[in-house]
């Protein structure tokens, strides 16, 4: 139903494996795309889906990151690791600049494993269909919110996953208080699809590493029973943007505007494990880090879907 994609960086995969029992329990299979070089956290955060019994799809020809020039690390790891894991499938990224033959060959490469086709930008959906033939299917399809309907219909009567980035990424100081973040978790079946995915709150742009902090943003989903449960996001800023210093007072400014936000009746917000970490970090003035900040906001993502869901 729900497939959050993640990138492998080092919050990203502790987010999978701390929240790997509620991604179990919920159904939701998580697409990890893995970007550094070690692949040490991914084996673990894998090692912790398949430990619940959980599913996910680990993409083996990366368009991000350490891996984008080849990806054997990543397959190997499949093979050798997780070869007797059913529910790890291997991901196949479909570039804009791949070709027919290209992406047949990855597929073949990987016939151990269950496969999942993501379309990324690809453009020969004709002939992709008609060179998977009768695996077509058989297999699951993710589509990046860049593929049209023209080249969908070219996969009908397949298992199909609507990819859309809610985070609309900008620099801190700029992001409203709330905005609209999504509405494919309730209108998905009504766009053709069989689940969908996001890029949860830290969306589908990627980079290395981030600027100095001149302010310090929490970003907070929620979904609002008095909109037709549309989901939109709090973005909780520090007041202080006028110098990179001092992260900490800037998170502690941030924090404390979210502790106004739920102490309001009608703040929509889920009392999620990541809320309750934000409270006792509020309690003892305490700043975990932006990275860490980062993996709170994503894990209660995650858990305010596995409610609505429930």
């Amino acid at each position: 139903m729900y497939y959050p994609y993640f990138r492998g960086k080092q919050f990203e995969l502790i987010t999978v494996r701390e929240s790997a029992g509620v991604l179990a329990t919920a159904e939701f299979v998580p697409i990890i795309e893995p970007v550094k070089e070690s692949l040490n956290g991914l084996n673990r955060a894998i090692q912790a889906v398949c430990n619940e019994g959980g599913s996910a799809v680990v993409v083996v020809n990366p368009y991000h990151g350490d891996h984008a020039e080849d990806g054997e690390g990543i397959s190997t790891l499949l093979a050798d690791a997780f070869g007797e894991c059913d529910n790890i499938a291997a991901g196949i990224l479909l570039k804009k600049d791949m070709t027919v033959a290209q992406a047949m060959e990855v597929y073949h490469q990987h016939a151990d494993h269950d496969r999942v086709m993501i379309h990324a930008g690809f453009v020969d959906g004709r002939g992709l269909a008609e060179a998977l033939g009768a695996d077509l299917t058989q297999i699951k399809h993710v589509f990046f919110e860049s593929c049209g309907l023209l080249y969908r219909r070219h996969f009908g009567g397949t298992t199909r996953i609507l990819l859309k980035d809610g985070f609309e990424r900008r620099r801190n100081r700029d992001y409203p208080e709330v905005e609209p973040f999504s509405d494919l978790h309730v209108t998905y079946g009504d766009q053709g699809g069989d689940g969908f995915g996001d890029f949860l709150t830290v969306g589908d742009d990627y980079s290395e590493s981030g600027g100095p902090a001149y302010a310090v943003a929490i970003h907070l989903t929620f979904i609002d029973p008095t909109k037709d449960n549309g989901m939109y996001i709090y973005h909780f800023v520090s007041e202080t943007q006028d110098t990179p210093a001092d992260p900490a007072g800037k998170f502690g400014e941030a924090l404390d505007l979210l502790m106004l936000k739920l102490a309001q009746s009608d703040s929509h917000l889920f009392e999620s494990s990541a809320i309750q970490e934000f409270r006792d970090l509020a309690d003892r003035g305490h700043f975990p880090g932006l990275g860490y900040t980062k993996k709170l906001s994503m894990k209660h993502h995650i858990e305010t879907l596995a409610d609505f869901f429930e």
